[in-house]
């Protein structure tokens, strides 16, 4: 169960570029604060910034240990273009980070002062204390970033309350599907009785509705289809297939066909939306007890 949960696909929220930013600067910032508190009980420690030869040499490891995280998030960015990255995969890369920061650690230890130790015994201690170092933030800032996206992404706003000199509307034009970005940036508002399905497309989904025109616009968002189903559950939108979500006031008809059910949408500029096995029971609960007047055609 473990290993086929490390072979899932890394969500896109931590291969981001301003996630992967955010994640070298906070790893910086909470290595230095940790080095400062371990420095004094340390016997292989050399940082200081007194001593003009270790504050050279604290400036050098300093230095190429960021450019070494700056370099390895950049390949980590740019992989995602040929290959899909896994919970697997991007910890064995988060591992092979910390032991070459550990054994730079090591390499400049060995020729700066004179250890006890063997080199062994110097490079498990710099590993463990590489562990702490960047292991932690890399922790923290992805359950971060996870809290961001599930929060930001897509919401159901509702403006019963606002003050408003416009003439008050039915309760369900009250409503709105705000959809925001990374940055928790506010991109787009729509109301659930323009909105038709949503659909997946890779990293992204696109929101199918319909403009002010009456014509069908689509926005693409990055975004989890997962996400949505997750933050409008019990709601009018349902998912009926491992790529649709659709807004169940919008169908006409719930047909029967030999692959199985199918959704026909007030648009026929919209192909029918396939009811896959998995999601049946969820799309009939619905007609049958919520919609008793739109029973399915057997």
């Amino acid at each position: 169960m473990l290993l086929k949960r490390m072979n899932r696909k890394l969500p896109y929220y931590l291969l981001g570029k301003y996630q992967l930013i955010g994640t070298v600067t906070f790893s910086v910032l909470f290595a230095l604060v940790f080095l400062n508190i371990y420095i004094p009980f340390s016997e292989t420690a050399w940082f200081g910034l007194g001593d003009s030869v270790m504050f050279m040499f604290t400036l050098v490891f300093a230095a190429i240990a960021i450019l070494t995280l700056i370099i390895s998030r950049m390949l980590m960015y740019s992989s995602k273009q040929y290959f899909d990255l896994t919970y697997l995969t991007y910890s064995l890369w988060s591992i092979i980070e910390i032991v070459t920061i550990a054994g730079l650690y090591t390499w400049i230890t060995v020729d700066v002062i004179t250890t006890d130790g063997t080199i062994w015994e110097t490079f498990r201690k710099s590993l463990v204390n590489s562990t702490i170092a960047l292991g932690v933030p890399y922790i923290i800032a992805g359950m971060y970033f996870a809290i961001i996206d599930k929060n930001n992404t897509i919401r159901l706003m509702n403006y019963e309350n606002v003050v408003t000199d416009e003439p008050r509307k039915p309760e369900a034009s009250l409503q709105k599907i705000t959809l925001f970005d990374n940055s928790g940036t506010l991109k787009l508002s729509v109301s659930p009785e323009n909105l038709y399905y949503i659909e997946s497309d890779d990293n992204y989904i696109k929101v199918w509705y319909t403009d002010s025109k009456g014509n069908l616009q689509n926005y693409m968002l990055r975004c989890r289809l997962k996400t949505v189903e997750e933050s409008f559950r019990d709601s009018g939108l349902i998912r009926c297939n491992r790529k649709y979500i659709v807004n169940l006031s919008k169908v006409s008809m719930l047909r029967k066909e030999n692959e199985g059910y199918v959704l026909d949408l007030c648009n026929e500029s919209i192909p029918p939306i396939p009811v896959t096995k998995t999601y049946t029971d969820s799309v009939l609960g619905y007609f049958t007890e919520q919609q008793p007047l739109m029973d399915p055609i057997e």
